[in-house]
């Protein structure tokens, strides 16, 4: 087979549609091996970033993308006929949720059209995207198969199709793109062992699974844990909070055992690409076989909950210096969704600052890494990270803690701020242990 010795030799071109926080670093891993990649995306900003060597995601050193633009390993283009020209065709577009908590699966849908328009003989296509089950020989195959014209193509002899979910987790200076081990599978025998051996080819270890239905299963099982543990912990933080227990030193006591536990801990709400909504795509798919995932649908109501507990304990801790939150001014510190990233994917900071202007407050935020609060698909606030100074924070009757951001100087805060609320644990996490502050 042509394409599996080009693969083995490192000649495959290797094609990735999407150069977000999810295909620029595969796209690294693969230029870094010294395979030639070529990243499609629609926004030319990027697309004349990358071409010149430059960074466009805080956590990238721009160094690495630099290295392989020099030496001819990666390139960019927005012109999608050049599909034509790749080996391997990779998919890491968005997959969000409509605002009925449905999946909008445009994004995928309308970039298997494109690729089905230009889909060749012996090119190999791998979804990433997380998805319902079914996803990948539901939607892309029919599509794919058809693209022959009147010789149907065949999928495992004409062509080759698998998923494998993405694992990236932005900044985590634990594990690169290529040291997380890849689930992948392939619609036939043949697709998964050419699948296979791409990965093989960049990273640490692969997991091939029977079929990209349980590839698919794969990913939304493990944020599924995530969501559901991190919605106990915050319901935990409800409940201990009545009681007078600090959720924290529980959770750091119940650590030291052994077996049995892993530490998961609460916050202001979910953020990111995966764990606010993969969740419901399997709660989506379960309706079409009549069944109910109630498991599910409670942690994501505990999780989506939680901004407004934030808002809560503002009210309290406003009462006890006899002020309102309706006129209060309130700073929000951090706007990303995780500490030390630029992502603002699904930030709970974007639900805060609705909830605290519903509730008449006048809100600012604070985040070097977003200095610019970009349009989401539900929000467009057009604001602008504030510039912190004593005389600053003294103006604000109540400083927020959303994102726990290394480069805070929470010292500073905690002396100048009025009064503090600290979704993360993050002053006395650092030693600061201060009558200012508040958890929630």
């Amino acid at each position: 087979m042509d394409l599996l010795k080009k693969i083995k030799n490192q000649s495959a071109v290797v094609g990735i549609i999407g150069m977000g926080y999810v295909g620029l670093p595969l796209g690294l891993a693969f230029a870094k091996n010294k395979f030639s990649v070529l990243g499609f995306d629609l926004d030319e900003k990027k697309i004349s970033s990358l071409n010149k060597g430059k960074g466009y995601l805080k956590h990238i050193s721009e160094n690495k993308i630099k290295q392989v633009v020099n030496s001819g390993y990666l390139k960019a283009t927005a012109d999608f006929s050049k599909l034509k020209q790749v080996d391997v065709i990779i998919i890491c577009v968005p997959t969000p949720l409509t605002e009925h908590r449905e999946p909008d699966m445009s994004f995928v849908e309308n970039t298997s059209k494109i690729i089905a328009k230009y889909l060749q003989k012996e090119q190999l296509v791998v979804l990433e995207s997380t998805t319902y089950p079914g996803t990948t020989e539901e939607l892309l195959l029919p599509l794919f198969e058809n693209s022959g014209g009147k010789n149907r193509y065949k999928v495992g002899k004409d062509f080759y199709l698998a998923f494998s979910p993405e694992r990236e987790d932005p900044n985590n200076p634990d594990f690169t793109t290529a040291e997380i081990p890849k689930v992948i599978g392939g619609v036939t025998p043949q697709c998964l062992k050419v699948a296979k051996a791409l990965y093989d080819q960049v990273i640490i270890k692969t997991v091939p699974v029977s079929s990209p239905r349980a590839a698919e299963a794969t990913k939304l099982l493990e944020n599924i844990y995530r969501s559901v543990n991190i919605a106990l912990v915050n319901e935990l933080k409800m409940v201990f909070n009545k009681m007078n227990i600090d959720v924290w030193e529980v959770i750091e006591a119940a650590s030291t055992k052994p077996f049995g536990f892993k530490a998961f801990y609460p916050g202001p709400g979910l953020g990111g690409h995966c764990i606010p909504i993969d969740p419901f795509y399997l709660t989506w798919k379960a309706r079409e076989y009549e069944l109910n995932t109630k498991f599910i649908e409670l942690a994501g109501e505990v999780n989506t909950h939680q901004p407004y507990y934030v808002v809560e304990k503002s009210v309290e801790v406003l009462n006890k210096i006899e002020k309102a939150l309706k006129g209060a001014k309130v700073l929000i510190l951090g706007a990303a969704y995780k500490k030390d990233i630029d992502d603002m994917r699904e930030s709970p900071t974007l639900k805060l600052i609705e909830i605290y202007r519903d509730k008449g407050a006048i809100v600012e935020y604070y985040d070097p890494l977003v200095p610019i609060l970009p349009k989401t698909r539900k929000y467009n606030y057009r604001m602008k990270s504030v510039k912190l100074s004593k005389e600053k924070l003294r103006s604000y009757d109540l400083v927020v803690l959303s994102t726990d951001h290394s480069m805070f100087d929470y010292k500073f805060i905690d002396t100048n701020a009025n009064l503090i609320i600290d979704s993360r644990n993050a002053f006395e996490s650092r030693g600061i242990k201060s009558k200012k502050v508040f958890k929630a």
